[in-house]
């Protein structure tokens, strides 16, 4: 049918080139009042055949046909062929997009179904107890005051220094402290906890603090401890003292005639530096530790000294080779009246001998 429509098309457009040359030629031979009726007549000719043309351009479309069987139907519910064939063409396309996914993948996506994760809730930081599991870094313990101990002192490494910093008690620490400073503070008493569970401490620094209780367990059960120093303090008492140390300090205190309990450091066999000065004792603690290297007992008040307070009287072979510092300097007594106090030392005492 379309090539009819062409054909015809063609045909109408040739003829109307014929018809307008002839006329145009005999145009030509006229004049006047026919000249001018054959031109109202080709002017009808020339839009008929425009209008034949325009007719004959409309498409033919087949004619449609109802079955007696959908008479009943509404018109919107009969199958249109264009409604059917585009869904036909996205079910197709459908069906495309779908083989290109491998099969692994589908089964995959098919076999997990998606489940809603629940959200996280917001993550604050939270201070960790120093004597619990966690609390093995250096900045989670808190003080008093309520801040970090490594943020209100200073913590390197394994040491933590809160000097100056107007404290009055010990502050937690984190279990991993070896060396703990805290001088030029306000603290006035030292606790049974104040360093519990410290196993690594090796090192404690008071210096210049307000201390004048100590319990008896304060120190004691630290096994590592080696250097204690409390000096400038109110000390009256000292409190039982781990055998690992080989230094103490307890100088400018208030120790007295019973601030040492009798055989304080006999078993300090490791003991080397004990500094005892400016306490106001009356004598030499004895016995000392053969391991003891330097005495410091300045500025007390001892007025008197036994033979056998660094020697054996019975023995005149023992030598103490490690004891070669011993100041008694600044006590009222005379070294010169007890010579053979001294025969067993590598050096003599310093102080008076007048």
């Amino acid at each position: 049918m379309k090539r009819t429509t062409v054909f015809l098309r063609l045909n109408f457009h040739g003829l109307l080139a014929i018809i307008i040359l002839v006329t145009f030629c005999s145009f030509s031979s006229l004049s006047g009042k026919k000249k001018k009726d054959r031109m109202k007549t080709f002017v009808n000719i020339f839009l008929g055949f425009f209008i034949f043309e325009y007719v004959g351009a409309v498409p033919i479309t087949d004619p449609v046909t109802y079955d007696s069987e959908f008479y009943d139907v509404s018109l919107g519910e009969l199958p249109h062929p264009f409604v059917y064939a585009e869904n036909e063409q996205s079910d197709q396309l459908e069906t495309e997009i779908g083989t290109a996914i491998p099969s692994i993948i589908q089964e995959s996506y098919s076999s997990a179904p998606l489940t809603e994760e629940p959200e996280e809730e917001a993550s604050t930081p939270k201070l960790i107890d120093g004597s619990s599991a966690q609390g093995s870094g250096v900045l989670v313990p808190q003080t008093q005051d309520g801040l970090p101990t490594c943020l209100l002192c200073t913590c390197l490494g394994t040491t933590v220094y809160c000097d100056d910093h107007e404290l009055d008690a010990v502050p937690p620490l984190p279990k991993k402290t070896m060396y703990f400073y805290s001088r030029y503070n306000r603290i006035r008493k030292i606790n049974k906890n104040d360093f519990a569970n410290l196993n690594n401490l090796k090192r404690i620094d008071l210096t210049a603090n307000l201390i004048s209780e100590i319990h008896e367990d304060a120190f004691r059960r630290l096994p590592q401890l080696q250097e204690l120093v409390l000096r400038d303090n109110r000390i009256r008492q000292l409190p039982k003292l781990p055998s690992t140390l080989t230094f103490i300090d307890v100088s400018k205190n208030r120790l007295g005639r019973k601030g040492i309990r009798n055989e304080a450091f006999k078993d300090l066999h490791e003991l080397q530096h004990l500094y005892i000065t400016d306490n106001n004792l009356d004598h030499v603690p004895l016995p000392l530790p053969e391991s003891l290297q330097a005495l410091h007992l300045q500025n007390n008040n001892i007025q008197e000294m036994h033979e056998d307070t660094f020697c054996k009287m019975r023995d005149f072979t023992y030598v103490r080779r490690a004891l070669e510092d011993i100041r008694l300097d600044g006590n009222p007594i005379n070294l010169s009246k007890t010579p053979y106090a001294y025969m067993c030392l590598p050096r003599l005492p310093v102080g008076n001998l007048i």
